[in-house]
């Protein structure tokens, strides 16, 4: 059996995501693969605030520049993650069918149970304290929760969860597809609604990232392409593209697929929640770059380029999509 190098990061959600894609390359393409752990600037900083950190690539530089330098065959990545830019010589293979691209509301263990959006902000009252490190759900949710303490939380899912328990936090707001892989579905309280949160560009969205001229890894991976996803995950990655936008800006973006035609909604807010600019647009499957790039466009002449301007210059942005 022929073998490959998978570069990945070395969380648990990570890992889950890079033996799924090296069981469908042994399944589809009869490729033994060999998980090879890559910590990353971001693994190394996992206390610090992603929104103060700066840096570009944070959580995949070294995964890339691995694959890069021939150290790996194959980059596994959360979709989100990666660069709007690609390095020279490298590009998105393979997707995987997207998981539940939403945000999630997460209360202690104690509190467990299952409530509609209405309910979950009615009983965490008028000032919750909820957990993100993401400035996009905290520019979205704070519409919501006006009088909300937000507060930084990182580490892997484990730690997340442990420390809400513990009580420093009332809520966590986490990516509901994480929770849904690592088998943990029963700590979410309800989804929240894309008209409340638009998602992350590429949230729930596995990447398979490769060299461009090796045709040996192309031909492998492109049997584990999932059409679907790759055809929302290129829309979505084109609103960010023409935005310009980095890891820690306020963008949202998704892409819903059917048979025939993509419908593409995407939102960029201030950090505090105050100006608010909405997109949504619809296509043929085969026009999904064009038309997130159509979307951004609306986006811009509702003031998105201002906002955008503002967050870069209170914040280092980092070169990626959104945590």
């Amino acid at each position: 059996m022929d073998r490959l190098r998978l570069g990945t990061r070395g969380s648990e959600l990570a890992l889950f995501q890079a033996n799924a894609v090296a069981a469908l390359l042994s399944e589809r393409a009869g490729m033994s693969c060999e998980i090879v752990v890559i910590k990353t600037s971001g693994d190394r900083m996992a206390e610090a605030s992603l929104a103060q950190i700066g840096g570009k690539r944070l959580f995949v530089k070294e995964i890339e520049d691995a694959l890069l330098n021939g150290d790996v065959d194959v980059a596994v990545h959360s979709s989100k993650d990666m660069p709007a830019s690609l390095p020279d010589g490298l590009k998105v293979g393979a997707v995987l069918p997207r998981e539940d691209p939403h945000d999630a509301i997460v209360l202690p263990g104690d509190q467990r149970r299952t409530l509609s959006m209405t309910e979950a902000v009615s009983a965490l009252g008028r000032q919750p304290r909820i957990g993100t490190s993401s400035i996009r759900r905290v520019a979205q949710l704070i519409r919501l929760f006006p009088d909300a303490r937000f507060l930084p939380v990182r580490g892997n899912l484990g730690t997340r969860l442990r420390k809400l328990d513990a009580g420093d936090y009332d809520v966590l707001v986490l990516a509901a597809a994480g929770l849904r892989r690592l088998a943990r579905a029963d700590r979410i309280v309800t989804t929240v609604p894309v008209d409340a949160c638009v998602p992350a560009p590429g949230q729930g969205i596995i990447a398979v990232e490769v060299r461009q001229d090796d045709s040996r890894v192309n031909n492998a991976v492109s049997t584990i392409d999932d059409p679907t996803s790759a055809v929302a995950l290129r829309a979505e990655r084109a609103v960010v593209t023409r935005l310009g936008g980095g890891c820690q800006m306020p963008i949202g973006a998704l892409a819903d697929v059917s048979a025939q035609e993509v419908t593409v909604r995407g939102v960029v807010v201030s950090p505090d929640g105050s100006r608010l600019v909405r997109a949504t647009a619809v296509a043929p499957t085969a026009d999904a770059e064009g038309l997130g790039a159509r979307v951004a466009e609306e986006l811009l002449r509702g003031g998105a380029d201002e906002i955008l301007a503002d967050v870069q210059r209170a914040h280092a942005a980092v070169e990626g999509i959104q945590p």
